[in-house]
């Protein structure tokens, strides 16, 4: 009786449901079952996105014929899409995000979700032509505001917004946070990027991806590797060292993916040593999973490297954003024994484990209305704790109810934010000018009248671009009328003047009108200075900027200055939060400022030299190119400290509106076994309330191979102290950091001798020292002889009379 009654239900069910119930479901079945009953088509469909739709663009045609092989939409600029699978041409789930993943529904395989940015979730702020209702994102600060604050629990905290802003918008990969090293200032993304330094590169990217991921949603951890430049980056070859690889181009990266399991990584464009990143075995495979036990996929960038099927067989697990010919590469290499396809299913093996853990998968509504208010709240305290104050000649915080005359284009146009894919489609931006307003001052009404109308006319001749991944044309700084500038000296009691800087995506910066300032920038600081001298009046210039630029020829003009970076949507309530005292600030620089562009080790050879200068090339794709990396180990600190070269404002340098003292330096012992602890009290010995960054820099003994002079191997922040208050913080040691890599034992070398260790307030004013020794070297794990340069480069050493 009970065989016929099933027999009677199952001719109820159809035949889809049947064959599904016999087919292993994702979630049901384990991972290798799953992968076993899929197809080889299907299982390149899952290595291989869905394609890549640009706002404004003409779709790809769906399919080449023999009138158009190539069947491509070629923009004006010269940007083509590759040909789309038909199948692949239904509507974004969300619209404006940078691609998703194929579904397998016939194995409950969802599709996934993946959006720009580092800095914000970048969707279109309409759908469907529909202006009424909005899906507007929070633009968050810039990274390298986040990394000057030091503070691995703030940027946890604005992770943890910024992860609940991806998952309700229906997102389930945020393509960041972007973590390479500034090597060079000119660098077009380096707004993006947190820092000059390996170590607090690494901590801030593994705060920022807990809690983003403490959101239930995932990361993807990026440029996998050594991509510090834009210019010609789709076909630069990186040529470096294995230590200066390992030392500071890899170790932020090995530190997040310790530290925060990175759901996933995404391969650069750029060769290392040759070889297309993407198609590197030894970095994606041997380094990234062997050595340092990445469990997650690795993903190309857009359109990134050349040869699919070298891809996949080096452990690029997805292809981004996907097209009809990769697919079909992958089919026809398995098919011909070029691809062994239990690699392809090694592959989609990793892709479908980040899958089982992605709200798509859990069937998760998205809520479209993330808590934009409470975000931004989080925003204007994080940009504020983050800026730093350069210089303070009595002047700031400003007292009182004053009267303000406000000069700087952007001190009416904030810069919120970069370009590119780290631009976020934001509701709204507070400026300087309403910030200030905000916070109870009076501005002189007939001046920023004068720079509203300027920049009114001026906007108007300066459109926006027709993509998100062009360059604006800046605005030329409003010269200054010379009436108008002596009757707001007489008027008002303070002069503020904002510099604006802003980059991104595609292009690097110049040293002209950029790294340094326009005649007219100049000219208009000077004539500033000089009116509100003359009155006995204070000058503050404020720095709403994505990289650094030179300060040293100017800097004498301004009574204060503050560098607020690119702080977000509410950049201007956060900015006026620093200068009117509300917020004490306590960044410190994650970069260097150097004296002039001469002086960075790397100004000789960025961003490298074209191998064919008569090839064709565009701003996006670029042209074959190498760049040397002769600067070895020592770029940012590391050089100007080991050769002896001044720098405007050092690296972990911030002045604040009280001061610290530090005493009571204790280590756990004077030799070094297993690990070491440090502990310092910082005491506030001001008349505020307060936080300050400690940091531990250490000096190793030289063995066979060169040292820098002093290296930051640990830091942390007080709490707000009040005046007289104490804190002792604790940093720890261990042979990790005490070792460096020696190239020619291919591993990691604590030499023995005696550390010096040096506590400061920045690199340049140390506070405390202690030593202790090292009876015996200590050499770490035995890596893997990989991603050695073929050419020989000569580096940067030390020489003996330092």
């Amino acid at each position: 009786m009970k065989w016929i009654t099933m027999i009677a239900v199952a001719g109820l069910l159809p035949a889809s449901i049947l064959a599904q119930e016999k087919t292993p479901q994702l979630g049901k079945a384990s991972v290798k079952q799953v992968v076993a009953a899929m197809t080889l088509e299907e299982k390149a469909r899952l290595s291989v996105g869905m394609g890549f739709k640009i706002s404004g663009m003409p779709a790809p045609a769906k399919k080449a014929n023999s009138e158009n092989p190539k069947a491509d939409s070629v923009s004006k600029e010269g940007f083509q899409l590759p040909p789309m699978d038909p199948s692949d041409a239904i509507p974004e789930k969300v619209p404006g995000s940078a691609g998703r993943t194929h579904a397998i529904p016939r194995l409950g395989i969802p599709s996934i979700t993946v959006s720009d940015g580092p800095a914000g979730v970048r969707i279109d702020p309409f759908r469907n032509g529909d202006s009424s209702k909005s899906f507007y994102a929070t633009a968050f600060p810039v990274g390298t505001l986040l990394a000057s604050s030091w503070d691995t629990a703030m940027v946890q905290k604005v992770g943890n917004a910024f992860g609940e802003e991806i998952r309700d918008y229906g997102v389930d990969i945020i393509l960041g946070p972007g973590m390479n090293i500034h090597r060079n200032p000119l660098g077009g993304r380096n707004f993006e990027y947190y820092s000059e330094d390996p170590l607090l590169t690494g901590k801030i990217a593994a705060a920022m991806v807990r809690g983003i991921q403490g959101s239930g949603v995932g990361t993807s951890i990026k440029h996998f590797a050594a991509n510090n430049q834009e210019t010609n980056r789709n076909q630069i070859n990186t040529i470096v060292s294995e230590r200066a690889l390992r030392e500071i181009y890899l170790k932020g990266f090995e530190i997040a993916v310790r530290e925060s399991d990175p759901w996933t990584v995404m391969s650069s464009y750029n060769k290392i040593n040759g070889v297309y990143t993407s198609e590197s075995s030894s970095l994606l495979t041997t380094i990234l999973r062997d050595e340092w036990g990445f469990k997650g996929f690795v993903m190309t960038d857009w359109f990134g490297g050349k040869n699919p099927v070298e891809q996949i067989h080096a452990g690029n697990d997805l292809l981004m954003p996907g097209n009809m010919p990769q697919k079909k590469a992958i089919v026809d290499a398995v098919n011909s024994g070029k691809l062994d396809e239990k690699l392809l299913d090694r592959n989609v093996e990793k892709i479908l484990e980040v899958i089982l853990r992605s709200p798509s998968f859990k069937n998760y509504k998205a809520s479209n209305q993330p808590d934009l208010k409470n975000h931004a709240a989080i925003t204007r305290l994080a940009a504020a704790e983050s800026m730093v104050l350069l210089k303070n000649d009595k002047t700031l915080p400003i007292g009182g109810r004053k009267v303000i005359a406000l000069f700087g284009n952007t001190s009416y146009e904030l810069i919120a934010g970069g370009t590119g894919s780290g631009d976020v489609n934001k509701a709204y931006k507070i400026s300087l000018k309403q910030g200030l307003l905000n916070a109870g001052y009076t501005l002189n009404e007939k001046l920023a009248r004068s720079y509203e109308s300027y920049l009114k006319d001026e906007i108007v001749k300066h459109p926006k671009p027709r993509f998100f991944f062009m360059q604006p044309t800046p605005i030329p700084e409003k010269k200054q009328e010379m009436e108008l500038l002596n009757q707001s000296a007489g008027e008002s009691d303070l002069a503020i003047f904002t510099l604006g800087r802003n980059a991104g995506e595609g292009q690097d910066r110049k040293v002209e009108n950029d790294f340094r300032l326009s005649e007219d920038e100049k000219t208009s600081l000077q004539q500033i200075s000089e009116a509100f001298r003359k009155k006995g009046k204070k000058l503050v210039v404020v720095l709403n900027i994505g990289g650094v630029i030179e300060t040293a020829s100017w800097r004498n003009e301004a009574d204060a200055i503050v560098l607020a970076w690119q702080p977000g949507l509410e950049g201007g309530n956060s900015i006026a939060d620093v200068l009117s005292g509300k917020q004490n600030p306590s960044g410190k620089l994650a970069t260097s400022f150097p004296m002039q562009y001469d002086d960075v080790p790397s100004a000789k050879n960025f961003p490298g030299r074209d191998l064919d200068p008569s090839a064709p090339g565009s701003p996006m794709m670029g042209k074959p190119s190498e760049v040397i990396y002769e600067d070895g180990i020592y770029v940012g600190y590391r050089y100007y400290q080991s050769f002896h070269v001044n720098t405007a404002y050092p690296f972990g340098y911030g002045l604040t509106y009280t001061t610290f003292k530090y005493s009571n330096l204790v280590l756990s012992s004077s030799s070094f076994k297993d690990k070491m602890v440090v502990r310092v009290t910082v005491t506030n010995t001001g008349k505020r309330a307060g936080k300050e960054v400690v940091e531990l820099y250490l000096l190793a003994p030289s063995g066979k191979i060169n040292k820098p002079e002093v290296e930051l191997k640990g830091f942390a922040k007080t709490r707000l102290l009040n005046p007289g208050e104490s804190q002792t913080i604790q940093m720890m040691l261990n042979a990790s950091l005490l070792a460096s890599f020696d190239t020619s034992l291919t591993t990691w070398v604590a030499d023995a001798g005696t550390y010096h260790i040096k506590i400061g307030a920045s690199v340049e004013d140390i506070r405390l020292t202690g030593d202790f020794t090292l009876g015996t070297s200590i050499q770490l794990q035995k890596l893997h002889k990989v991603l050695e340069p073929v050419v020989e480069i000569k580096e940067l050493k030390p020489s003996s009379e330092f």
